[in-house]
């Protein structure tokens, strides 16, 4: 992704020419990184976090709160965001829907797809949170 924006940059202000498809990797690149990667970034702990609680409880405390936090935020979130973007995906995909530009990438309704993958991955994650949070709560505390 590094790579193909530089190349960009490169090929806009030295050459003066533009390839609107390699813009258009570098987009689904960025969105690829982010919509697959947040459910990984939430497993390794990541995320930013203000709390002003949470980092002094112990670990029935924080267990607690992550799996509250994980049945009635994420996993509702989740199913919400997969539920709106079904439809939308859907349309898409029917259409094999491209870029709007002629020289664009062909397969937008691949992008759009992680609309679907986004929530999916989050709610499995969240649910593997739940689960480790319960396992924690009644071995009382030993995570």
């Amino acid at each position: 992704m590094v790579l193909a924006e530089f190349t960009l940059v490169l090929a806009r202000y030295v050459f003066g020419i533009g390839w609107i498809a390699l813009q258009e990797s570098v987009i689904y690149s960025f969105a690829l990184l982010f919509m697959l990667g947040a459910a990984d970034t939430l497993r390794g702990d990541g995320h930013v976090r203000i709390d002003i609680l949470y980092g002094k409880l112990g670990d029935n405390g924080k267990a607690l709160i992550n799996l509250l936090g994980s049945l009635f935020l994420l996993i509702p979130v989740s199913l919400v965001i997969l539920i709106i973007s079904w439809p939308y995906v859907a349309g898409s995909w029917e259409i094999a829907e491209g870029s709007r530009e002629s020289s664009g990438l062909p397969v937008l309704f691949l992008l759009k797809s992680l609309l679907l993958a986004f929530p999916v991955l989050m709610s499995l994650q969240g649910l593997a949170i739940a689960l480790r949070a319960l396992v924690t709560l009644r071995s009382g505390g030993r995570p």
